[in-house]
């Protein structure tokens, strides 16, 4: 039987592991200069980026990948909804690995594309491919530290079906707690929550409302003085509002050579 030490080492390494494999997009702008031009929003299984200013502003949008610690790099690949959405290497992948700190950028002009039946087009980043398109970057090596995908360059990318060792990467949801601002409701932060879960933006906010109320001592009250259950009965208009916009300004991009 091995000493208690042992199987909690063994346990922490098992819990470290496991940590290290759950991937998820966690989508973000890095923007020093507060320009507010770069835009970075997640919904409905498409990753929207913005550069609303000049490419040589030092701001960027995009979304880091997490749990990819550890591992080889192997492929990645993301689609785009149209060829034009491609501007001077952006959208790309910034693979970081040790040793040595290395950052491999794999951009969306060092493959060749593969148009779709419904005009978006994929593009794949593996030895094969990488070659094909003559070798214009390094393919990563090494052991990964860190990863994400990004624009730097002006203009708009709505990127979808985004994978790196052939797991599709999205957002992770959010599983215990309620929300207790609005703010944690906008942005489509009212899908990550599970428990409770929303319907849409209103039915957040509502609920965040009628619990701050309840706390404080008040309520809202219908006609006949009874509470008034806001949680159940926002929604209708609010649902069409917002849904589309789910980002945050958390994670910062580093702003990488076009190769």
């Amino acid at each position: 039987m091995k000493p208690p030490f042992l199987l909690l080492v063994a346990a922490i390494a098992a819990l470290a592991i496991v940590g290290t494999s759950a991937a998820a997009l966690v989508p973000g702008v890095f923007d020093p200069g507060a320009t507010n031009c770069p835009v970075a929003t997640y919904a409905n299984g498409v990753l929207h980026l913005e550069k609303n200013c000049a490419s040589v502003t030092n701001a960027s949008a995009g979304a880091e990948i997490t749990g990819l610690t550890g591992q080889t790099f192997t492929s990645a690949s993301f689609t785009l909804a149209s060829a034009a959405q491609c501007q001077g290497g952006s959208p790309r992948f910034n693979i970081t690995t040790d040793p040595g700190a290395q950052t491999f950028f794999l951009g969306c002009n060092n493959v060749t594309p593969t148009t779709n039946a419904n005009g978006t087009v994929t593009y794949v980043f593996d030895p094969a491919t990488i070659a094909a398109g003559g070798n214009q970057v390094p393919f990563p090596t090494g052991s990964i530290t860190g990863a994400e995908i990004l624009i730097d360059q002006q203009g708009m990318a709505d990127v979808s079906s985004i994978s790196v060792n052939g797991v599709e990467q999205v957002p992770a949801p959010t599983t215990g707690g309620a929300p207790t601002s609005k703010a944690q409701c906008k942005k489509g932060g009212w899908k990550t929550f599970t428990n409770p879960s929303f319907k849409n933006q209103g039915r957040c906010v509502a609920y965040v409302n009628h619990h701050r109320q309840k706390k404080h001592g008040g309520a809202p009250t219908g006609a006949a003085g009874n509470v008034k259950d806001t949680s159940q009965a926002a929604g209708g208009d609010d649902e069409k509002q917002n849904e589309g916009d789910d980002g945050a300004n958390t994670h910062g991009h580093g702003k990488g050579k076009n190769k």
